[in-house]
């Protein structure tokens, strides 16, 4: 099977969201933040994920761009 690095990279990613997360709200009872992070870091790799099913190719770069989205999303979310 063909290696993604996307796919592969945004999962890794997400863990690593998730492992932040528990962090903030258990060390640092920071709630708010912390959880619009998880939504948002979690997203990009279920978008990828999806994307590689799309049904035109329209709709692969239509997913992959509000991946983009959630991705400059989570780094604003990073910057505090």
């Amino acid at each position: 099977m063909k290696e993604n690095i996307v796919k592969d990279k945004s999962y890794k990613f997400a863990l690593r969201i998730i492992k932040a997360y528990k962090f903030l709200s258990r060390e640092q009872r920071e709630f708010v933040l912390s959880k619009q992070m998880l939504r948002s870091g979690t997203a990009i790799g279920a978008l990828v994920r999806e994307a590689e099913h799309a049904q035109s190719r329209a709709n692969f770069i239509s997913k992959m761009n509000i991946a983009l989205k959630e991705a400059n999303e989570t780094g604003y979310w990073l910057c505090y």
